[in-house]
């Protein structure tokens, strides 16, 4: 049984953190109020997270199959600095995300001419799992800090001057740096990554651009992730569903390792301050955006995947626009 934690808001606007079983029940830990503070309690005490979470199991216990009405679930990490929080990612990584890339691009690859999405997905496949040592560079991106993040039931908000907003349905590995350095694994989580396709489309070079924008982590921090992992995406405009597809994700269906993608993304000392969080995702093959559909502000994203006992739902929102003026000190 996988290490299942996750942050809730009690009716009283207590935080709390809960371990879940198998049958979606939730154990509240007892003098811990948030997944941070207990990974950080476990890196004091030179424990995994998950024996810092036994040893804090109480006795009061949720059924959250019914108990959705009176508690708020919250995001499964989150830092009490958000600016000490990065939001990154990487693309190109599963079997069959060039594919996606190439028909969102509206590009046709062949072998005398390939893509550059193509060239460094053929990079990934050749050399994303070496047998030793490191492998191929995957594409990056970064998305933001702890203030994009999203918890299930929220909305994922498009600015105003968005061109699109469509779901990523994918896994999200989270970590923490320790007082050493180190990057450390506290688990995984199921993620909607959430991004402007129309602005990528334009021209791939605003990549960066398209992907500064918010992003949904399901409620469960999954302390392990299976190699094999099988979801589906839906959007429902109303009570229509308009768009179904599953979707593969863990190494099994990847064109990299997991521990590549970590590589490099924490070689970079930057991104090894200690105290900080990390949510790093791990990549798609299934847009929405790929069969042509456009997201209007009221559509439903659901998320749903095997390893997962909780779905992950937000409605796509439309924020208002922002003025400013950058002005001369």
């Amino acid at each position: 049984m996988f290490l299942r934690l996750i942050q809730i808001e009690v009716p009283d606007g207590k935080r709390r953190v809960a371990m879940l079983d198998e049958v979606s029940r939730a154990v509240l830990l007892e003098e811990v109020a948030s997944v941070y503070e207990l990974a950080c309690a476990a890196v004091a005490a030179g424990a995994s997270l998950e024996k810092a979470a036994r040893e804090r199991l109480g006795r009061e216990v949720l059924d959250m199959s019914g108990a959705e009405r009176s508690v708020r679930l919250l995001a499964p990490i989150d830092h009490p600095d958000p600016a000490h929080l990065y939001l990154t990612g990487t693309g190109l990584t599963h079997l069959g995300s060039a594919e996606s890339r190439d028909k969102m691009h509206a590009l046709a690859a062949s072998a005398d001419a390939p893509t550059d999405s193509m060239r460094m997905f053929l990079d990934g496949l050749k050399g994303g799992k070496p047998a030793a040592g490191v492998g191929s560079q995957p594409e990056w991106f970064y998305k933001g800090n702890g203030s994009s993040i999203v918890a299930t039931g929220c909305p994922l908000e498009m600015p105003a001057f968005a061109l699109d907003g469509g779901e990523e349905p994918e896994i999200a590995g989270i970590y923490l740096i320790d007082p050493a350095g180190r990057p450390l694994r506290l688990g995984f989580s199921l993620a909607n990554e959430f991004s402007d396709h129309l602005t990528e489309r334009h021209n791939y070079l605003w990549l960066a651009h398209s992907k500064l924008r918010q992003a949904a982590l399901g409620p469960e921090l999954l302390g392990a992730l299976p190699a094999d992992v099988r979801g589906t995406s839906r959007i429902l405009r109303g009570e229509r569903l308009i768009w179904e597809k599953p979707f593969l994700t863990g190494e099994t269906n990847m064109s990299h390792s997991i521990s590549n993608l970590e590589h490099h993304h924490f070689k970079y000392a930057n991104f090894r301050r200690p105290g900080d969080v990390h949510v790093h995702f791990f990549g798609t093959a299934t847009l929405s955006f790929s069969d042509q559909v456009r997201c209007e502000p009221g559509d439903l994203f659901e998320i749903s995947a095997d390893a997962f006992l909780l779905p992950l739902r937000n409605r796509l929102a439309k924020g208002a626009p922002q003025s400013f003026e950058v002005r001369q000190l």
